[in-house]
């Protein structure tokens, strides 16, 4: 084995040990830091041809790799926009010049300045605006994401397209005498009434009252006439100033079940059609009960309060309580994650060797699931960092003895030669 080889070998040992004690100090610094992911410093020999009378010393290989497929414990916290990953997907972040990466640093707060929400290291949370409807998802691409932003959000008027009311008819209710409701005449009359909320185009609530008349015995045929509450007259209840705005027929079978009439479809005044779903209607031996009474639309409100659910959708809570979707964060998986190539704010960007970015919802198809108020620590052990430590110091240190030895050996050499 020549001299020269020993010492290239030592310098190659001790820049190994090198590179693992500097892998070990940033998993050390970064071990309170959510999101991280521990780096490992992987070693292989490189062996040079050697002929039978002589050894060809050769060196040491070093390959950094990143656990970033391993899940880090969770840390609960009282914001409800820290957010955590259990699985494999990444938060999709884009940074100051509009890249998109991948992350796990969930600990996402309002930007002053923007209202984005943004983490610790200034990345920008991307997701779905839903507010008007299902988004078009791309599954292999970032296109249609923007950035969620709490601060500008606004519940804007929204008109009432659709609802539910559902009830029991009495059975044993007696057939109502000519003029029904229907008719809007003085001394119409009518076996019920119940009154439900709508919206209009601009936010303004409409109150509709809902009239049930028994005009006819077995099975049992029912009146249902709907008008707008502002026409009523000052005294008495009939006749409207206009109206019915919509009527609709009911008929049961002999088990009490509704045989036809399951809806009914209205204009409401000044707004959008109104079709209320009545599927849910029944007449049995028992008192005029309301089951179900909805009706969807809002009037324009402050927003008071954000939450987020584990499937990814942000809600907008209004001053009035009414919860409405505004966005869906979604998550990017790759096939390799620990070859994802690491970038500054614990981010990371797609490589050949990981794959491309494939993108799904939390709780759908694999991508893990989505916890708001908490945030994924680092995986750092630190007693093992601590060990791997003592290890590579201990190794470093024998290196550069034998470095120092070879050294002296040179030395009595030359001074041979001399």
């Amino acid at each position: 084995m020549s001299l020269y080889g020993m010492l290239r070998t030592s310098v190659s040992g001790m820049t190994a040990q090198s590179n693992l004690l500097g892998t070990v100090s940033d998993n050390i610094a970064n071990a309170g830091t959510a999101g991280y992911k521990r780096a490992d410093t992987q070693f292989s020999s490189l062996l040079l041809e050697t002929g039978g009378t002589e050894y060809q010393s050769g060196s040491v290989n070093t390959d950094v790799r990143y656990a970033i497929s391993q899940q880090g414990a969770l840390n609960y916290t009282s914001s409800s926009t820290d957010l955590a990953v259990q699985g494999s997907g990444f938060f999709l972040v884009n940074d100051p010049s509009g890249q998109t990466q991948l992350t796990r640093a969930g600990s996402f707060q309002v930007d002053a300045s923007t209202g984005n929400l943004v983490n610790s290291a200034g990345l920008t949370l991307m997701g779905y605006d839903v507010s008007a409807g299902d988004p078009n998802v791309v599954l292999n691409g970032t296109a249609g994401l923007v950035p969620i932003n709490l601060q500008n959000t606004k519940l804007a008027a929204t008109p009432s397209t659709e609802g539910t009311f559902a009830a029991n008819l009495p059975s044993n209710a007696a057939v109502a005498t000519s003029p029904t409701a229907g008719a809007n005449v003085a001394g119409a009359s009518f076996t019920d009434k119940s009154s439900l909320v709508a919206y209009d185009n601009l936010g303004n609530a409409v109150t509709l009252d809902l009239y049930m008349t028994k005009t006819a015995e077995n099975p049992g045929v029912w009146e249902l006439a709907v008008y707008d509450q502002a026409a009523a007259p000052a005294t008495g209840t009939f006749p409207y100033a206009s109206g019915p705005l919509s009527t609709q027929t009911l008929t049961f079978d002999a088990s009490g079940k509704l045989a036809s009439g399951g809806s009914i479809s209205l204009a409401v005044p000044n707004g959008a059609t109104l079709t209320l779903d009545l599927a849910g209607m029944s007449q049995l031996a028992a008192p005029y009960t309301p089951f179900t009474a909805s009706v969807n639309g809002n009037a324009p409100s402050p927003i008071s309060d954000f939450s987020i659910a584990k499937d990814g959708t942000v809600y907008a809570t209004d001053a009035n309580g009414r919860k409405s979707a505004i966005y869906r964060i979604p998550l990017g998986t790759v096939q390799s994650p620990d070859r994802l190539e690491p970038l500054t704010g614990n981010a990371y960007s797609t490589t050949l060797d990981s794959g491309a970015i494939q993108i799904g919802f939390p709780n759908e198809g694999g991508v893990g699931s989505l916890l708001s108020g908490a945030t994924e620590q680092s995986n750092v052990d630190m007693a093992s960092e601590l060990t791997r430590m003592i290890v590579a110091q201990r190794d470093y240190t024998a290196n550069s003895k034998v470095f120092q030895t070879g050294t002296e050996l040179l030395d009595v050499l030359m001074n041979l030669k001399r």
